[in-house]
């Protein structure tokens, strides 16, 4: 029986980054990546493209839009699409993907948290992990965008980087992982797949900041963003969804005037919810007119934003784009 076709889009990031006298940057090709890992042979025919070469904390949405056309410009041609990428924005970009693409074929980011200089460099497992994750017949049967990393692979919809250096620095708060790669073959844990709203966007245009809330935190910078001419605004706010008085009636004014506020908290594990009815708590926010980020991280909630505001079709509304504040059943993002 043939191997399934993957192809490899290389964007740089730390897996693709050598030392130099200037500290650690992306220097080497997706190619010179699968030549380290030889076993990759063993499991699909792959192809390889370099998209672009940059350390993620570099990378635009310009990027992401091109990567986007790459990956619908292969998808009629292999079974799965792995991506090499740099971890700091790499949950971002996968999440943007996600509503980007249009292909069924899985897609699956990876990268490394030590570069191949190092000794225990980790992309090479995480590779192979990709590999093995985009080739397998069930994802290939319920597509969508994944990070496989640390033997683990997580949904683009809920997983986040939650540890700046460690090896296992990915995790999916609240929900778990889709799946584990173990030694002869990957156990899934919970439905593959992606119920993520498709976005049509040629090119980003909103500006969407991030406002966080906590201690002290009052409606000064808020207020600077709305009158800046803010297309939107993410609240991170704190617990279940709620900031300080003074930012709350912000929230109110931007709402009144049409400016879209999300509200996502900044814990990394679970839901924002209505439920404190003081000038600042969520469920006034949620009367306000402010939408619900949901399970979504503030980055998230920004990216979703963005992407809706700078869609070439504004339907659906964006308000129908975001969850509902009273969760009903099981919740998607």
């Amino acid at each position: 029986m043939a191997n399934p076709t993957v192809a490899v889009l290389g964007t740089g990031g730390t897996i693709a980054s050598s030392d130099t006298e200037r500290g650690a940057e992306a220097k080497r090709d997706a190619a010179d990546l699968l030549d380290a890992v030889p076993d990759l042979a063993d499991h699909a025919d792959l192809r390889v493209e370099e998209v672009a070469k940059r350390l993620s904390f570099e990378m635009d949405f310009e990027t992401v839009l091109a990567l986007a056309e790459r990956v619908e410009g292969v998808s009629e041609r292999v079974d799965g699409i792995v991506v090499t990428h740099g971890t700091d924005t790499m949950a971002e970009c996968a999440f943007a993907l996600d509503h980007l693409r249009e292909g069924s074929v899985p897609v699956v980011f990876t990268g490394a948290q030590r570069h191949p200089d190092l000794v225990s460099a980790d992309g090479p497992a995480n590779l192979l992990a990709a590999v093995r994750s985009a080739a397998d017949d069930r994802l290939r049967e319920a597509g969508g965008t994944y990070v496989a990393f640390d033997e683990e692979l997580h949904a683009a919809s809920t997983v986040e980087k939650l540890h700046t250096s460690a090896l296992g620095g990915f995790e999916s708060p609240t929900v778990g992982p889709v799946a584990s790669l173990l030694r002869h073959g990957v156990e899934f844990h919970r439905p593959a797949g992606s119920d993520t709203p498709r976005l049509a966007v040629d090119t980003v245009t909103a500006h969407v900041p991030v406002v966080s809330s906590g201690l002290g935190v009052d409606d000064a910078t808020f207020r600077r963003e709305l009158d800046a001419g803010a297309d939107g605004i993410v609240l991170e706010a704190t617990g279940i969804g709620n900031t300080s008085p003074s930012l709350g009636r912000a929230v109110d004014d931007a709402v009144s005037a049409g400016v879209p506020v999300v509200v996502a908290s900044r814990s990394p594990a679970g839901r924002v919810q209505p439920v404190y009815g003081s000038p600042g708590g969520s469920r006034s926010l949620s009367e306000y007119g402010a939408l619900c980020g949901g399970r979504l991280s503030a980055a998230k909630a920004r990216v979703r934003l963005l992407l809706a505001l700078s869609r070439t079709d504004r339907k659906p509304p964006v308000a129908a784009l975001f969850p509902p504040w009273h969760a009903d059943g099981e919740e998607t993002t």
